[in-house]
C-alpha cells in the first residue's frame, strides 16, 4: 500500500466503526461487541501508523500529499481537503494511535463493570475521538485542522460527560465546552483574517510583521483553551470528573497537545510573530509555575496529575515562543508516554482501592508491584530524572531559554523542576511505601487487559529520551544532546525536590508543619480563586450588564417611545374637538378660512 492509503486507512476506519456504532443501536447496546469493533479500528489505525512511521525514518525530506476538493467558489477552489504526510503528522499520528490503542486496551479491564449499553457508547465516542484528532494531525490546511480541532472538542465533551447523570461530570463537561469554545472564538476569527490577507488556508504564509502577529496572536487564544494555559486552565482539572483512561488519553497525550501541535505545524508563520512568541513564553513559563505549585497541594491523584499536565504543557508552549521547536515537540512525544503511563496507573490503583483520594492509598507496592514500578518510572520521567524520558526533553527547552536569554521565565521553569519532582515525591512514597490503609486491605491487582497498556507505556516513557536524534532526523529539525549548566542545575533540582520529599512524606523526619508557608497555597487551590473571578467577571458581571440594559430600555427607550405616544394621544384628543359633525360650523371655519386667505393677499 502507498503511504496516501496507509494514511487514509488510518484516519477512516475509526469513523466507520463510530458511524456503525451510530447506526447499529443492538451492537451499541450489546457493549462488548461495541468495544471490539472499536479496539479492531484502533488497532488497523496503529498497524498503518506504525508502517507509516517505519518507511518514512529512512527518508527525512519525505512530503507528500494527496488533495480533494473541498469549497468550490466562481470556478476557483476555496478550500480542499486531503492528507499531509511529512514527518511532523506521521510521528504524531504514531504518539495518537499508539496511547489511544493502549488506553482502548486498558479500558477492557477498567470499564469493564459499566451497563453494556454505556460501555458500547463508551467505545463509540472513543472511534470518534481517533478519527477527530488523525483529521486534525493529517490536515493539508488549517480549515481541515480547523475541522478536526473542532471535533475533538464535541468528543471530549462527550467523554468527560459520560457519566451525565452524575451532576459534577455534567457541569465539568459543560465548562470544558464552552470554555475552549471561548477561545476556539479567537482561532476562528485568525483563520478568517488569514483567509482576507492571503485568499487561502495555508500553513506557511509570508506576511507582515503586524498581521502576522495579530494572526498568531488570534491562533494562540485557542491554544491557550485547548492545551490549558493560564488563564482559560480551569476546564482541565474539573475534566477529571470522566473516566480515569479518559484522562490518560485526552487531557494527558493527544487533546490537550493539540494546542501545541498547532504551533509546531504552523511554525514557519509564528516565527514572523516575534511579539507572539514573547507572549507564548511568558505565558507558558508562568503557567509551569503556577499549575506546579497548585499540584503541590492537591489530595486527589488525579488533580495532582491534571495540574502536572497544565505545566508541561506550559514548558512546551514556553519552549516554542523561545524558537525551540524540537524542544516542544519532543516534550510533548515524552510527555504523551510518560503521563498517560501516569493516568493509567492511577486508575489502576483506583480501581484497586475504590478511591481517588491519597490517603486511601497507602502501601500499595506490597499488593501491586507492577503498577508501582511502571508508576514509579512515570514518576521519574515527568520529574525528569536523569536517564529518563522526561529529562532529555525538558533539557532542551531549558537550554533554549538559557541560551535566549529569557531569565524570567526560565526562573519560572527551573522552579517548576523542582516543584515537580516535590510534588511527584509526595505522591509516591506515601503511595507505595507507607504503612497500609485500611482500604489497601482489599486491594486487588489489576487483570492483564489493565497491565500490557501500562508495561508498553513504560517502555517509552524509559527509553524515549535515547531516541532523540532520531525523531530530530524524522521531523527534519537540529539537535543535539549537550549537558551544561543548566543541566546540571536542573538535576540538582529534581534530585532536592525528591529529597525533600523523602524526608517529608518517606521517612517522615521533617514535619508538616515546616510548610506553614503552602497555607495560602492550599486555600487558594480549594477556594478556586480563578474560577471565582470568572464568576464575578462574566457570569455576575453579565448578569448586572444585563440588568443595566434592561433598566435602559424600559425607561429609557420605552419611556421615550411612551412620551412622543401620551403627546400624539394628549394631542389628538384636543383636535377631536373640531369635529362636532355641525355642517354650519363647517361652512362658518371655511368663511373664515376663505377670509383670512384674501386678507393676507391684499396685505401682500
Amino acid at each position: 500500500m502507498s503511504a496516501i492509503d496507509l494514511a487514509l486507512l488510518a484516519l477512516l476506519t475509526p469513523l466507520v466503526v463510530a458511524g456503525l456504532l451510530v447506526v447499529a443501536y443492538p451492537v451499541r447496546k450489546a457493549g462488548k461487541p461495541a468495544a471490539w469493533l472499536s479496539l479492531a479500528a484502533a488497532t488497523v489505525s496503529l498497524g498503518a501508523s506504525v508502517q507509516l512511521f517505519v518507511s518514512q525514518v529512512g527518508d527525512p525530506a519525505f512530503n507528500e500529499r494527496a488533495l480533494w476538493i473541498w469549497l468550490p467558489h466562481g470556478g476557483e477552489v476555496m478550500a480542499t481537503i486531503g492528507v499531509h504526510l511529512d514527518g511532523t503528522s506521521i510521528s504524531m499520528a504514531l504518539i495518537v494511535s499508539f496511547v489511544a490503542w493502549c488506553v482502548q486496551v486498558f479500558s477492557l479491564g477498567y470499564m469493564g463493570g459499566e451497563p453494556r449499553p454505556a460501555f458500547g457508547r463508551y467505545y463509540a465516542y472513543h472511534s470518534l475521538f481517533i478519527f477527530s484528532m488523525l483529521t486534525l494531525v493529517f490536515a493539508p490546511n488549517m480549515l481541515q485542522f480547523f475541522a478536526g480541532w473542532e471535533l475533538v472538542g464535541l468528543a471530549s465533551y462527550l467523554l468527560i460527560g459520560f457519566y451525565y447523570e452524575k451532576p459534577s461530570a455534567a457541569r465539568a463537561a459543560v465548562k470544558a465546552f464552552w470554555i475552549t469554545k471561548l477561545a476556539d472564538m479567537g482561532l476562528l476569527i485568525g483563520l478568517l483574517v488569514l483567509f482576507a490577507l492571503t485568499g487561502g488556508f495555508a500553513w506557511t504564509a509570508n506576511l507582515e510583521p503586524f498581521w502576522a502577529n495579530v494572526v498568531t496572536l488570534l491562533f494562540f487564544l485557542g491554544v491557550m483553551g485547548k492545551s490549558a494555559q493560564f488563564p482559560l486552565h480551569v476546564w482541565l482539572p474539573d475534566a477529571m470528573e470522566g473516566p480515569t483512561p479518559v484522562s490518560a488519553l485526552l487531557h494527558a497525550a493527544t487533546m490537550v497537545a493539540a494546542g501545541v501541535y498547532l504551533v509546531v505545524r504552523a511554525n514557519p508563520l509564528f516565527a514572523q510573530a516575534e511579539t507572539t512568541l514573547m507572549v507564548m513564553t511568558y505565558v507558558g513559563g508562568f503557567t509551569a509555575l503556577f499549575a506546579a505549585t497548585i499540584a503541590v497541594v492537591q489530595t486527589d491523584i488525579k488533580k495532582v496529575l491534571a495540574y502536572s499536565t497544565c505545566s508541561q504543557l506550559g514548558y512546551m508552549v514556553a519552549a516554542l515562543g523561545a524558537g525551540s521547536v524540537m524542544g516542544g515537540y519532543f516534550h510533548l512525544t515524552t510527555h504523551a508516554f510518560f503521563k498517560a503511563l501516569l493516568f493509567l496507573g492511577a486508575g489502576a490503583l483506583i480501581h484497586a482501592v475504590h478511591s481517588n483520594e491519597l490517603k486511601d492509598m497507602g502501601g500499595l507496592f506490597k499488593k501491586l508491584k507492577v503498577t508501582g514500578a511502571v508508576f514509579v518510572i512515570g514518576s521519574l520521567a515527568l520529574a525528569g530524572f536523569p536517564g529518563f524520558a522526561g529529562f532529555f526533553s525538558k533539557d532542551l527547552i531549558l537550554e533554549a531559554l538559557y541560551e535566549q536569554q529569557l531569565w524570567v521565565p526560565y526562573a519560572f521553569l527551573m522552579t517548576a523542576v523542582f516543584l515537580t519532582a516535590f510534588y511527584m515525591g509526595r505522591v509516591v512514597f506515601p503511595l507505595f511505601f507507607d504503612e497500609p490503609s485500611e482500604a489497601v486491605e482489599h486491594a486487588h491487582p489489576p487483570g492483564l487487559t489493565m497491565l500490557v497498556p501500562l508495561v508498553l507505556l513504560a517502555i517509552p516513557a524509559l527509553g524515549a529520551g535515547y531516541f532523540a536524534s532520531s525523531f530530530a532526523e524524522v521531523n527534519a529539525v537540529a539537535y543535539e544532546f549537550h549537558l551544561g549548566v543548566t543541566g546540571y542545575v536542573a538535576i540538582a533540582l529534581t534530585l532536592s525536590g525528591i529529597g525533600l520529599s523523602y524526608l517529608v512524606y518517606g521517612k517522615k523526619s521533617v514535619p508538616l508543619s515546616a510548610f506553614a508557608a503552602l497555607a495560602p497555597i492550599g486555600r487558594l487551590a480549594r477556594s478556586g480563586a480563578v474560577d471565582k473571578l470568572y464568576q464575578t467577571l462574566f457570569t455576575d458581571g453579565a448578569l448586572y450588564l444585563a440588568g443595566a440594559i434592561g433598566w435602559f430600555d424600559r425607561y429609557v427607550i420605552d419611556g421615550v417611545m411612551n412620551w412622543i405616544a401620551w403627546l400624539f394621544f394628549r394631542g389628538g384628543e384636543k383636535l377631536r374637538r373640531l369635529q362636532t359633525g355641525n355642517v354650519r360650523d363647517y361652512v362658518f371655519a371655511l368663511v373664515i378660512a376663505l377670509i383670512a386667505v384674501s386678507g393676507w393677499s391684499i396685505l401682500q
